[in-house]
């Protein structure tokens, strides 16, 4: 057992346990598990008095008041009861609202911001942010991973996260990966997380051997973990059927590639939720990991729900 393993495994016993489903739980299984943890959800409120960037009005979907009460109404009944949620505005000060929700909030046990590495005001920003317990890293985009990465300025900034203890979100297509695994070489201390299984389609079909070449890229370096997150989003039934399919059948080639690439060590689980409303509701995009996963054994699924977080993010054993 790595180090890093030993220090962050007591983590998850520090998260107050929630309702379990009737899957998770199952009476094969009767004791009782760590708290599942969602590690990919966003909030916002579009009665603010300044509004907000995203979504915009015209979304009939996710144009609306999106807080930890709303999530709850959706995750608790799956027995979800924990998130880390990544800011998705570009708005620097949001990074100190999500804080703020964070405080009142315990379904809020990590924060992932939104900075920009590589410009003049990172540093203040990072420091100010990264003084609360809750802000566990930043989220970049594919193009900025890209081009950042040739900027002396881009690189020291994320120096500056690893130095933190922080980790790094990277959202993009599988064209990332290799970015990703580039910048793993370079900071081999940096804890990098790829978002929402680098965003390839998924057919019912083999896994496309372009994304899992860059994913085995990717899983050489141990300090790299993926997010299991977005999955119904990128369903992409074939024929003339449009609804998204709830059978773990259509899944498994993608989700078998992805654990037989990272292990059970290494992979998070996520919603994507609000987003992921738009295809499915919450209950049926937890029910297929959840039955995926616990097929997998007890000791995989309180991996994958909970105690992979706690190392992804260095969770705080507690909120005090």
């Amino acid at each position: 057992m790595t180090s890093s393993r030993r220090e962050f495994l007591g983590a998850t016993a520090g998260l107050a346990a929630g309702t379990f489903s009737p899957y998770f739980n199952s009476p094969a299984h009767a004791e009782e598990p760590p708290a599942i943890v969602d590690c990919h959800t966003h909030f916002y409120d579009p009665s603010r008095p300044q509004g907000v960037p995203w979504p915009t009005k015209d979304d009939e979907v996710l144009y609306r008041t999106v807080l930890p009460k709303q999530f709850l109404e959706q995750a608790a009944p799956c027995g979800v009861m924990r998130t880390v949620v990544v800011e998705a505005s570009p708005w620097v000060e949001d990074n100190a609202w999500l804080l703020d929700l964070a405080a009142t909030n315990p379904a809020i046990i990590g924060v992932v911001g939104h900075l920009s590495p590589g410009t003049p005001d990172f540093a203040a920003h990072l420091e100010r942010f990264a003084a609360n317990r809750l802000y566990r890293g930043i989220r970049v985009d594919q193009s900025t991973l890209r081009h950042g990465q040739d900027r002396p300025e881009f690189i020291a900034d994320i120096r500056r996260l690893a130095d933190h203890g922080l980790e790094l979100d990277v959202n993009g297509g599988p064209d990332v990966l290799p970015d990703v695994s580039r910048l793993a070489e370079k900071m081999p201390s940096l804890r990098i997380v790829i978002n929402h299984l680098a965003n390839t389609d998924v057919d019912g079909g083999p896994a496309p051997q372009h994304w899992l070449a860059g994913m085995r890229s990717a899983a050489k370096h141990p300090h790299v973990f993926c997010k299991v997150s977005a999955l119904v989003e990128h369903a992409k039934p074939k024929g003339n059927d449009k609804k998204v399919p709830n059978d773990v059948a259509f899944y498994r080639p993608v989700l078998d590639a992805i654990w037989d690439t990272f292990g059970d060590d290494r992979l998070i689980y996520g919603s994507d939720w609000p987003v992921s409303d738009r295809f499915a509701p919450y209950s049926t995009l937890f029910s297929i990991m959840n039955q995926y996963v616990y097929a997998r054994g007890r000791v995989a699924a309180e991996k994958f729900f909970a105690t992979n977080a706690a190392i992804a993010y260095a969770l705080p054993q507690t909120r005090a």
